[in-house]
């Protein structure tokens, strides 16, 4: 599969590297930005060599969607990617691409949202249909996670399904999630 870059004005740049859908984005350091796909696949992309993108991870199980992705933005080598009805939370490493140096299996249903905390390298937050917030801390070394896994460090339940989550960067004790109609502000 090819990768493409096409300028269509001074404005704009389409990337096409995917075979099918993608279904998000997340930016990392100045001009890097990775995209997850209905391919399986994360893909990292360098706005300085628009010709080229390289695969950080492709699903284990074939034409397994991804559906969110999240960069951590303290510390700029790992990123956080959700499978398509999975209750599992992957977790990336950019240096070791192929093979994740975590997963985090503690969800009762699929995880819908995954977000970095904004002033940890080590803290993350899922949220999914179990109605769960589950935040995480990750070992110093993330491919010292045990086999058996890890067990979130604090657990929100919602009462209903979660479908969204954001970290407030500029007041790190306190998220937001979506539930229903509704948005609840959580102080973690």
């Amino acid at each position: 599969m090819g990768f493409h870059a096409i300028e269509a004005e001074s404005d704009s740049l389409e990337l096409i590297a995917h075979d099918k859908a993608v279904h998000d984005i997340a930016w990392g350091e100045a001009g890097v930005f990775a995209s997850v796909s209905a391919d399986g696949s994360v893909r990292v992309f360098d706005l300085r060599d628009k010709e080229h993108s390289t695969i950080v991870y492709e699903s284990p199980r074939p034409d397994t969607p991804l559906l969110r992705l999240a960069w951590n933005r303290y510390d700029l080598r790992y990123m956080a990617a959700l499978l398509m009805d999975s209750n599992a939370v992957v977790v990336l490493d950019i240096r070791a691409p192929g093979v994740p140096v975590a997963e985090l299996h503690r969800h009762g249903g699929c995880v819908n949202a995954v977000a970095w905390a904004p002033q940890a390298a080590r803290h993350l937050c899922s949220a999914g249909d179990d109605g769960q917030a589950l935040i995480w801390e990750l070992p110093e070394a993330p491919a010292a996670v045990p086999p058996e896994g890890i067990d979130p460090v604090l657990v929100y339940d919602a009462g209903a399904e979660i479908n969204q989550l954001q970290w407030v960067a500029g007041h790190p004790d306190w998220m937001g999630i979506s539930i229903e109609n509704k948005v609840q502000l959580l102080r973690v």
